[in-house]
C-alpha cells in the first residue's frame, strides 16, 4: 500500500479498501448570528466553516491545485463539488440553482484560465440579481506580478460583474473577508467575489469565526409610500407590472392581494413570466419583445402603473406587434431595491426604494376603503375579454410574418413544407409541459418565439438569460436547477447555435450522481436573430449564419451515454416529450430531444437597434492587397 504523506494522512486510520477519511470536526458547529470562541485551524477549515455558517452546500467548477486545500475538505464538510465540463457552464449552472432554490451556490476553478472562463456568466447573474459566492484562487504572493503560470489580473476583470470584491491581504483575514463578500452578495442580490492568493491555504492560525449579520431590508419611506397609496387608491385603471423583485422577495403573494383589492391587471416583466400566477384572473401575460397582446393591452390603458421591484429595462417596454403600449401620460409609481435604477428609464412620478414585498404590504395598508372601486367590474370584465382574444389567437398563429419588400419566411415554409413552424413546435409543447415543472430557455430566434406561451402557478419555474443575454445559457442552467430541485422535472430549450456553446457540458452530465433533465434542441441550421436582421437591412447578404447540417445532436447524446431522439413532427415532438419528462422523472435518464423546424424567422430582437447600411467608398475585392 502506498503512504499517505503531510497533513492528509494526519489522524486517519486503514480499512481493507485504503485510507478512510477523517469526519470534518464538528466541535463549535459555526451557526450565523452567534459569537464563537477563538479556535486554532488551518484557513481552508476556516474558509469551509465560514461556508458552512452560511449554509453554502453546492459548488460548481472544475477542480484545479489552487483550490484542492479547500476542496479535499467538501466531502467531510457536506459540500457538493458538481465537476462540469467548462467553467463557463459551471457559472451558469450555479446561476440555474440559486435562481430556482433561492440558496446561495458558489463557483470556484483554477486559477487563471479557470477563472476567466467565469465572466460570462458572473456577468449573466449580476444581471439575474442572482447572490453568488465567486472564489478566484490567485497566483501565490511570492511570484504574482512575474508573468508566471496561470498568471491574470483576476479583480479587474470581474469589476464590472460584481456588486462587490475583495482580496485577502493575510492569512488571519480569511475568515473576515470572505464573511463579508457572502454578505455582500445577499444584501445586493448579486454575485461578489473574493480573490485568495495560493500560499494562504495551509497556514494555522487562531481566531474567532465572524459572528455575521442579517441586514433587515425596507419597506420604503413613509412619504413615497404614502404618496403611492394615495395615487393607486384614486386609480381610475390602476395596472400592476411585476418584476424580478417580487420573486426575490418572495412577495408573489402579497402582490396577488393587491392586485385583488385594487382589481388591478398584473403584467409580467420580460422573461419573469413566473412572477404572477398564470391561472389568476388578473394576469395578463409578459410585456416586451413576443409578449401578450393583453399585456400591452391593459397597460395602454393605465392611468397608474405599479412597477413592483424592477427597474424597467428596456425589452420590457419596447414596442411590440407594431403597438406603442407604455402608457405615456399614466402616474410611474416604481419600487426597486436599489435607488440607482428608479427613474433610468422611465420618468416616475413615485420612486420607493425598498423590498418589493415590505413595500407591497405598506401599499395594501395604506390604501383608501375605497380603493380600486372605481370602474372596478368594467376592468375585470375588460381583463377577461383581452386575454380569451390573446389566447384565441397566440392558437391560431402558425407562422411568421414577413416585413413589407422580403420574403423569407414564405421561401422557408416552401422549402421545407413538411417541417414543423416553431410556433407550431411551442403549442406542442405546451400541451404536454407538466404543470409544476421548472423551464429554461436559451437566447435565440426559435426561443425568442416562445416567450408569450408559458405561465406558471409559482415563482422559481422560469430561467431565462436575462438583459447581459449570453447564449448557451438553456442547457446549463436547468443542471443547476435540478441540482436544487431533484424531485421536480426541469426541462430546457435552446437553438442549435446557442446549444453549440453548451454542447460539451453532455460529456460531465451523464456521470456519477448528476441529476437527470429534459433538453429540447431546435434545429434549423442557422442563427437565427441574426439572419432576420440581414434579411431587414442586410439584402440577404448572410454572412456567417450557416450552421452545419451534417450535425446530429441527438447521436451526440447517445454517444456520451444519455438518450437521444429527432423529432419532425407534432405528433413525435408531444411523444418524445412526454416519454422524456417519464424518464427523467422514473427512471434517471437525460435526454436530448432534437427538434427539426423550418427556417421561418421571428421578430428582430430590436428593430430600434438597427438600420440600413449606408456605402460611400465601396468596398471591393480587387482592393485587397496580395
Amino acid at each position: 500500500m502506498a503512504m499517505v504523506r503531510g497533513r492528509f494522512a494526519q489522524g486517519l486510520s486503514f480499512g481493507p479498501h485504503g485510507p478512510i477519511l477523517r469526519p470534518f470536526s464538528a466541535a463549535a458547529k459555526p451557526v450565523h448570528g452567534e459569537r464563537k470562541a477563538p479556535m486554532r485551524m488551518t484557513t481552508e477549515e476556516a474558509f469551509v466553516k465560514t461556508l458552512q455558517m452560511h449554509g453554502i452546500k453546492n459548488a460548481f467548477g472544475i477542480i484545479g491545485s489552487a483550490m484542492m486545500p479547500i476542496s479535499d475538505l467538501f466531502p467531510a464538510a457536506g459540500i457538493k463539488f458538481w465537476d462540469c465540463a467548462h467553467e463557463c457552464n459551471a457559472g451558469m449552472m450555479a446561476d440555474g440553482y440559486t435562481r430556482t432554490t433561492g440558496k446561495m451556490s458558489m463557483m470556484i476553478a483554477q486559477n487563471g484560465p479557470g477563472i476567466t472562463n467565469f465572466v460570462t456568466p458572473v456577468k449573466t447573474a449580476y444581471w439575474n440579481h442572482t447572490p453568488l459566492l465567486l472564489v478566484t484562487p490567485q497566483a501565490a504572493n511570492k511570484t504574482i506580478g512575474q508573468g508566471g503560470f496561470q498568471e491574470v489580473e483576476q479583480m479587474a476583470m470581474f469589476k464590472d460583474s460584481v456588486c462587490y470584491q475583495e482580496e485577502v491581504r493575510d492569512a488571519t483575514r480569511i475568515c473576515e473577508v470572505l464573511n463579508r463578500v457572502i454578505e455582500k452578495a445577499l444584501h445586493c442580490s448579486a454575485p461578489a467575489q473574493i480573490n485568495i492568493p495560493r500560499d494562504f491555504w495551509t497556514q494555522v492560525v487562531e481566531f474567532p469565526l465572524p459572528t455575521g449579520v442579517k441586514l433587515e431590508r425596507s419597506a420604503g419611506g413613509r412619504a413615497s409610500t404614502k404618496k403611492a397609496a394615495e395615487l393607486l387608491s384614486q386609480a381610475k385603471f390602476p395596472v400592476i407590472l411585476n418584476g424580478a423583485g417580487v420573486i426575490l422577495a418572495n412577495a408573489v403573494e402579497t402582490s396577488v392581494k393587491l392586485a385583488e383589492r385594487l382589481a388591478a391587471p398584473v403584467c409580467c416583466n420580460y422573461q419573469h413570466n413566473d412572477a404572477f400566477p398564470g391561472d389568476h384572473p388578473l394576469h395578463v401575460g409578459p410585456l416586451g419583445y413576443n409578449g401578450s397582446k393583453a399585456a400591452m393591452e391593459m397597460i395602454s390603458k393605465a392611468d397608474v402603473v405599479l412597477a413592483l421591484g424592477t427597474r424597467l429595462n428596456p425589452f420590457s417596454t419596447l414596442p411590440c406587434y407594431g403597438i406603442e403600449y407604455w402608457p405615456k401620460d399614466a402616474k410611474l409609481i416604481q419600487v426597486d431595491i436599489n435607488g440607482d435604477r428608479i427613474g433610468l428609464t422611465k420618468p416616475v412620478d413615485v420612486g420607493i426604494q425598498g423590498d418589493a414585498g415590505l413595500v407591497a404590504e405598506e401599499l395594501l395598508e395604506q390604501l383608501s376603503a375605497e380603493a380600486g372601486s372605481i370602474g372596478r367590474a368594467e376592468r375585470e370584465k375588460l381583463v377577461k375579454e383581452k386575454k380569451t382574444a390573446w389566447a384565441q389567437e397566440l392558437e391560431s398563429m402558425d407562422h411568421e410574418l414577413d416585413d413589407e419588400g422580403t420574403t423569407w419566411n414564405q421561401r422557408a415554409r416552401a422549402a421545407t413544407p413538411e417541417r414543423m413552424s416553431p410556433r407550431q413546435a411551442w403549442r406542442a409543447i405546451m400541451r404536454v409541459m407538466p404543470k409544476d415543472a421548472i423551464m429554461s430557455s436559451d437566447i435565440g430566434n426559435n426561443c425568442a418565439i416562445g416567450n408569450a406561451y408559458p405561465s406558471f402557478q409559482s415563482p422559481r419555474k422560469y430561467l431565462s438569460p436575462g438583459l447581459f443575454g449570453p447564449c448557451g445559457y438553456g442547457f446549463p442552467s436547468i443542471l443547476g436547477a435540478k441540482v436544487g430541485n431533484p424531485s421536480v422535472p426541469v426541462v430546457g430549450f435552446a437553438g442549435d447555435g446557442a446549444f453549440g456553446i453548451s454542447i460539451n457540458e453532455i460529456t460531465a452530465c451523464g456521470r456519477g450522481d448528476w441529476p437527470p433533465v429534459t433538453m429540447i434542441v431546435f434545429r434549423n441550421f442557422q442563427w437565427g436573430a441574426e439572419k432576420r436582421n440581414t434579411t431587414l437591412w442586410y439584402d440577404d447578404n448572410f454572412v456567417g449564419t450557416e450552421l452545419n447540417k451534417g450535425v446530429e445532436y441527438a447521436e451526440m447524446a447517445k454517444a456520451c451515454g444519455l438518450k437521444g431522439v429527432k423529432v419532425a413532427t407534432v405528433e413525435e415532438l408531444e411523444q418524445a416529450l412526454k416519454t422524456a419528462i417519464d424518464g427523467q422523472m422514473q427512471r434517471k435518464e437525460t435526454t436530448l430531444v432534437e427538434v427539426l423546424l423550418n427556417q421561418e424567422l421571428g421578430e428582430p430582437f430590436r428593430r430600434d437597434a438597427m438600420k440600413a447600411p449606408v456605402q460611400i467608398a465601396k468596398i471591393n475585392a480587387s482592393d485587397m492587397s496580395e
